[in-house]
This record gives structure tokens, C-alpha cells and sequence, in this order.
């Protein structure tokens, strides 16, 4: 089980989220659900950010799932749980898609809570692993075969989108690739041609690849970073002119709040995403 306690000293004077900045309000994860009719129980909170709650769960006979519960709670007054129902739908839809897909995590089953279809939820089987290194040195296969778990994608007019977070690509057991947060992810209506937007996305998921690629295994990528930044397409371009500030607006927002610290890095909050608390354990240990 991985350690909550927060060990640097700049993380020491934050707090917790308020309710408005979690998925789920004042409520946390349920205690207990029914997953494809089977008793679960809660053993670890994975994250509880402003869009989903995500845990570990484990049935009687050891099987371990997750679970995500996308946004219930309202924003200023307006009623939110429409869109975490659509999100939950969303994803469910995408993981049937790419079912046959061994990198991708298969649905674990229906979830219920109290004989209740949780409708704002997801259920799915867990993957042992670990979040991709910044520069992790993976074996010669494991970018190849993202590549190709990609390309497969791509032919369903699937884009993955949210590539460029290392914590998204975990690294099995067997050290494989495996793609596990497809909330953003983007289907492509089969009746509609694929456009220049599809164009545009598929786009980023290669370049986030090569990018990936060229950190760990710059020796068979064949070029470095540096190289990759005269390849950058001018959509993301584009869109980093806008994203980069407003991410800076929202990271002084949650430094004013309390909730971060510093220049209002993620890892910085009280309780920071799982796969951040697993590298910094990661890099603690000793060599």
C-alpha cells in the first residue's frame, strides 16, 4: 500500500480540496459496491480530483478492480451529474471498442451501489504496473508496440488525446505498454469520414509518442528531444498559446486556495494523483 503522508516541507501548509473542487462533493468512494454482482471493498484511493474519484477495489476472492466515479457535484449552483453520467457512458463505449486489445483494460462489469446502476461510474479490471519514467529505459518492444496499439486506434477513428501525460501509459509487469484513462479520448463517428480535425489529433497522438520515445529510447527513436521540437505541429503549437495560460491561471488559483504549493505543481497537493505519489516513492527508494 503506498504511503499518504506528504514528506516534503513545501507541501506541509497546503490543505485538502475544498468540496467544490472534488468530483464527488463532500463524499468520498463508497466503502463497499457490487461489481458484475460481486461484493468489492475500497482499499485505496487512487485520486479525487475536479473530475473523477478513482480507487482500487478487491472482491472477497482477490480479484482487484477499479473503479471511477465521474462528476456528481454541482459548480457554482449548476447541477453537474448529467455530465458524469455522459462521461462514464463515454468511456464504458470506448473500453467496449477496443475490448480485443490487449494493452487496453477490459470492463470488470456493472457497478451497483445499494442494488443500484451506477450510472456515473466505470468498473475496470486492474493492471499491475507502473506509470512510465521520464526516462525510464523500457525494453526494445515497448514503444513499438505502443505504436502499434495506437495505429489500431486510429483505424477504429479512435484518438487517444491525452498521450502527453506519462502517467496515463503504464508499464505491466511483463513490461508492456498499456493505456488506462480514456476520459478524453475522442470516437470518431464510423459514418463520418475521417476530417481534418481527426487528422489534427491523430497527429498529436504520434508526436506525444515520438516525444515519449525519444526520452527513454533516444538510441532506437533516432533522434533526441531536441530534434522532436523542429517536428512539433502547429495545432499543439496552437494549442499551448492558449493552454499554457490558463494553466497557469488555475495553478495560482489552487496556490491562492491553499490546495497546492510552489508555483502550484500538481504533485505539491496534499493528496497528489497515485501515479505521482508512486514515482516520487519510486525515486525514494534507495539505488
Amino acid at each position: 500500500m503506498i504511503s499518504h503522508r506528504v514528506d516534503s516541507a513545501a507541501n506541509s501548509a497546503v490543505k485538502p480540496r475544498p468540496a467544490w473542487l472534488k468530483a464527488l462533493g463532500r463524499e468520498s468512494l463508497p466503502e463497499i459496491v457490487a461489481i458484475g454482482g460481486v461484493s468489492h471493498r475500497l482499499i485505496e484511493t487512487f485520486k479525487h480530483d475536479s473530475w473523477a474519484a478513482t480507487g482500487l477495489y478487491e472482491s472477497p476472492s482477490g480479484t482487484l478492480s477499479v473503479v471511477k466515479l465521474h462528476r456528481q457535484a454541482p459548480v457554482l449552483g449548476l447541477p453537474m451529474g448529467w455530465l458524469g453520467r455522459r462521461l462514464a457512458r463515454h468511456e464504458i463505449r470506448l473500453l467496449e471498442g477496443l475490448a480485443d486489445l490487449r494493452q487496453v483494460p477490459a470492463l470488470a462489469g456493472q457497478l451497483t451501489l445499494g442494488g443500484r446502476v451506477v450510472r456515473h461510474g466505470v468498473a475496470r479490471k486492474y493492471i499491475e504496473g507502473h506509470p512510465l519514467g521520464k526516462r525510464e529505459a523500457v525494453n526494445e518492444e515497448f514503444f513499438p508496440t505502443l505504436g502499434a496499439l495506437l495505429r489500431a486506434m486510429h483505424e477504429r477513428k479512435i484518438v487517444y488525446v491525452d498521450l502527453h501525460k506519462r502517467e496515463n501509459i503504464l508499464v505491466n509487469e511483463r513490461g508492456e505498454p498499456c493505456l488506462i484513462d480514456f476520459q478524453i479520448s475522442v470516437a470518431w463517428p464510423r459514418r463520418l469520414p475521417a476530417g481534418p480535425l481527426f487528422t489534427i489529433l491523430r497527429r498529436g497522438d504520434i508526436y506525444h509518442l515520438m516525444k515519449h520515445w525519444s526520452r527513454s529510447r533516444p538510441d532506437q527513436c533516432g533522434f533526441d528531444e531536441v530534434a522532436l521540437r523542429q517536428r512539433l505541429p502547429w495545432s499543439i503549437r496552437a494549442h499551448r498559446l492558449v493552454a499554457r495560460p490558463f494553466r497557469e491561471l488555475r495553478r495560482r488559483l489552487l496556490v491562492m486556495l491553499r490546495v497546492r504549493a510552489g508555483k502550484g505543481r500538481v504533485e505539491t497537493e496534499l493528496f497528489a494523483e497515485h501515479a505521482l505519489r508512486q514515482e516520487g516513492q519510486d525515486q525514494r527508494q534507495p539505488a
